[in-house]
């Protein structure tokens, strides 16, 4: 599946949220990243993710597609990321 997620955490999470999605998601915007997943992949992840935020202040949003080709996306301004190695 191809998943697009979002994040806005308290800056003491950013940089776990950050490392976490690194793992697993090409990052596209300084809190935005995309990627195809497995399914059980994207249970890894968002079973990380919901350890390592507060879900009373924190919010992450995730969006699926079966493939990258049914989204259609564009960039202005300046291109941050996308496919390459994931570290």
């Amino acid at each position: 599946m191809f998943v697009i997620l979002v994040y806005d955490t308290a800056a003491e999470r950013n940089p776990t949220v950050l490392m976490t999605c690194r793992r697993y998601l090409h990052r596209t915007q300084r809190s935005v990243f995309q990627g195809e997943l497995t399914a059980a992949q994207y249970r890894e992840l968002t079973s990380a993710l919901s350890t390592a935020i507060d879900p009373e202040y924190d919010s992450i949003v995730t969006y699926t597609a079966r493939s990258p080709g049914m989204i259609d996306s564009t960039t202005i301004g300046v291109h941050l990321g996308g496919p390459g190695d994931i570290l």
